[in-house]
């Protein structure tokens, strides 16, 4: 399978996508989009990953790439390719789709519990992820969902932490892919956005057990199944 992923910043990665991607035979390729990078044809690519980022996806006037970006995720959805958005990545699905990204209530920074929802149940994901499992979050906007999508998982923080389109468009909110050396990339670059707000743990807290990164890799191992 040929794999694209799309970076909006370097210290937002693959995380642990990449080595099962490489362990598995994939072709992978990468489009860094802060670096000026261009677009491959959607003819070129078999799943599309796009990750995630601190910016919005209104803020095309900082960063002119998003427009085109917005464009290529939407060619590759009507094209019938598997796509998967993680975080920023899946707010950027969900308006290629129609739906509404903006402010969430909550900032929601840390290790939170996740609910599957009954309708995932009808979906590729049935099988796959836990009724309820907890994972790593940092984000501060949402999405709603898309028509045509079906509402795949929530927080307590946040009510639209996922989704999946056809079965072959997976948006992620929280983050299933994060390792150690990923998340310290987060705090290194991000550590302003520690408020000490409701939903906003601390360092200390985030790494409090660090087996909670082989948790969520593994069921990130499991959901990158989907898309065989």
């Amino acid at each position: 399978m040929r794999v694209h992923h799309l970076q909006h910043v370097p210290f937002e990665n693959l995380g642990s996508i990449e080595a099962v991607l490489k362990r598995n035979g994939h072709t992978m390729s990468s489009s860094h989009l802060y670096k000026g990078d261009n677009l491959p044809s959607v003819n070129d690519l078999d799943l599309l990953i796009v990750m995630g980022g601190p910016m919005s996806v209104s803020d095309e006037n900082i960063y002119p790439w998003l427009k085109a970006e917005k464009q290529f995720i939407k060619e590759a959805i009507k094209s019938g390719k598997k796509v998967l958005g993680i975080c920023l990545g899946a707010q950027l699905i969900a308006e290629v789709l129609g739906a509404q990204v903006h402010k969430n209530k909550y900032r929601e920074i840390g290790w939170f519990n996740v609910k599957k929802t009954e309708e995932a149940d009808q979906t590729a994901l049935s099988d796959i992820l836990p009724d309820s499992f907890e994972a790593f979050h940092w984000h501060g906007d949402t999405f709603e969902i898309p028509v045509g999508s079906i509402h795949i998982a929530q927080s307590e923080a946040c009510k639209n932490q996922g989704f999946i389109f056809d079965n072959r468009v997976l948006a992620l909110q929280f983050h299933l892919e994060t390792t150690p050396e990923s998340a310290e990339a987060l705090l290194k670059n991000c550590r302003d956005e520690l408020d000490g707000s409701k939903y906003v743990q601390n360092e200390k807290e985030i790494y409090s057990d660090r087996e909670k990164f082989l948790k969520i890799n593994s069921v990130m191992t499991s959901v990158l199944t989907i898309f065989k």
